[in-house]
């Protein structure tokens, strides 16, 4: 029986996707966040290691139900044994919630501002929470958001929505652009654990694929987070940066570096191509296996240097490392 390791996983993560026998798909749930919106996905844990893969008919890979044991084969060699994982809401043990399905901004790699997807009301926010807690599986809350009208707005929307989760007394993360003020009033109203992504470090990249507005340029995330860091504290303050998107090595490490000196855990993310998004992503390539593996390494190095604690983070992507090749939890 081959289980998952660091070394199998970033090559099912250089992928992405996986072609699913019909057998084994879950109950259709697409995703409402970020460049994967409006995609089917499907968790996979083996080895003690997690991985979320995108379902796609036209995938090498392939999932199979083969002796009594879910199987992932690539060709018609087995790559690895393990088991589906339930969802909670968006990944397993974490009840991670869409608010505004849609953004004012243009990121170049997310699908959510061609959407003009929903924003979630405090009732269905609060149902979906309470289905979780009688099923016995409400343990952690995880937030994210678009951006409906503005920073500021959406900064109000959520601290409205933490207000009123505050009372199932458990970890509340979360994932949303920063505003003036945002992370002492995000603290005040409950959560436990914020995250601003800077999505790339390289700043030609993030002017040409971000295509900066007012509130939301490099600059201002970055002094976010490291206010972010002086009210949530260290450990407690993540931030994305996409690879893929033409970076170097090196700049990603020197990004590494930045963040982690400042406090923050840089989340190393394969970039995630939409056909929606194809044409304005022409050069974004799906990092390889052995790029993901040294990247991540450096990033686990790094971490240490500025000794900061992966396994201390309790919500969003951190605890759950289905998406990413996690430092210390994955290699």
């Amino acid at each position: 029986m081959t289980l998952m390791d660091a070394t199998i996983k970033a090559e099912l993560l250089s992928i992405g996707t996986v072609d699913v026998e019909e057998t084994l798909l879950p109950p259709p749930r697409t995703s409402t966040a970020g460049p994967g919106m409006g995609r089917q996905s499907i968790f996979f844990a083996s080895g003690g290691l997690r991985i979320r893969l995108e379902v796609d008919i036209g995938s090498p890979l392939k999932m199979v139900r083969k002796n009594g044991r879910v199987v992932i084969q690539r060709g018609n060699q087995d790559m690895v044994e393990g088991d589906i994982e339930p969802v909670v809401a968006h990944c397993p043990d974490q009840v991670y919630i869409t608010i505004s399905e849609r953004c004012i901004y243009n990121c170049q790699f997310c699908s959510v501002p061609l959407s003009q997807g929903k924003i979630k009301t405090i009732d269905e926010i609060l149902a979906i929470v309470e289905n979780a807690k009688r099923e016995g599986r409400l343990n952690v809350i995880s937030l994210t958001s678009g951006i409906a009208t503005s920073p500021d707005d959406e900064i109000d929307r959520v601290v409205e929505v933490v207000r009123a989760l505050a009372q199932y007394k458990v970890p509340i993360g979360v994932a949303v652009h920063p505003a003036a003020n945002s992370s002492r009033r995000l603290k005040d109203a409950g959560v436990t654990e914020v995250k601003y992504s800077v999505e790339t470090m390289d700043h030609e990249i993030f002017d040409r694929v971000c295509r900066g507005k007012k509130g939301h340029t490099q600059d201002f995330i970055l002094e976010s987070l490291r206010d972010a860091v002086q009210v949530f504290g260290r450990n407690h303050v993540s931030s994305n940066i996409i690879i893929g998107l033409g970076e170097t090595d090196e700049s990603v490490r020197q990004g590494v570096e930045f963040l982690a000196k400042m406090g923050v855990i840089p989340v190393l993310r394969p970039i995630s191509i939409s056909h929606l998004r194809k044409e304005a992503l022409k050069t974004a390539t799906r990092p390889s296996p052995e790029r993901l593996i040294s990247l991540s390494k450096m990033t686990r190095d790094m971490l240490e240097k500025y000794n900061l604690r992966v396994d201390l983070s309790q919500t969003m992507c951190l605890a759950c490392t289905g998406c990413d090749l996690t430092p210390v939890r994955d290699c």
